[in-house]
């Protein structure tokens, strides 16, 4: 089994926010920590940062706490994709349009079939768009 997979942002989020972390997500950070690769859509660097300035926003979190986490993802073995850009307005235009999703998450549908890897996502549209095209979902139960 590759220990490579795509990498959403509602994975990573799970391992900062207190509370939405869980056995199998945490599995996920232990599998990139332990040799493994993540790869990402080109804006998810974008996503996160904005997740956690709208975290900041809401009180749940602080600019401290936010810079922590992203100098600890930093460290990870998470590599961006760098063709994302290039399909963005054909076959992941196709993809969000025929399994009505956003673009962004039509992304990482794209790059985990481009791939052939599995999915690490928590969105249940996005799992479901990606099981309906035969891409196995991290973790397998959320």
């Amino acid at each position: 089994m590759s220990n490579e997979f795509v990498l959403d942002c509602s994975v990573a989020m799970a391992w900062f926010f207190e509370g939405e972390a869980t056995p199998a997500t945490d599995a996920l950070l232990d599998r990139v920590n332990q040799g493994g690769q993540a790869v990402v859509a080109q804006h998810w660097p974008l996503e996160v940062g904005n997740t956690l300035l709208m975290g900041e926003r809401r009180k749940r979190t602080s600019p401290a706490d936010s810079a922590q986490f992203i100098g600890i993802l930093s460290a990870l073995a998470i590599e961006t994709d760098k063709e994302t850009g290039a399909n963005a307005n054909s076959a992941t235009l196709a993809l969000a349009r025929s399994h009505g999703l956003t673009l962004y998450d039509g992304a990482y549908l794209e790059l985990a079939i481009r791939r052939s890897l599995p999915l690490a996502t928590l969105d249940k549209e996005l799992r479901s768009a990606a099981k309906k095209v035969g891409i196995k979902c991290l973790p397998e139960k959320i």
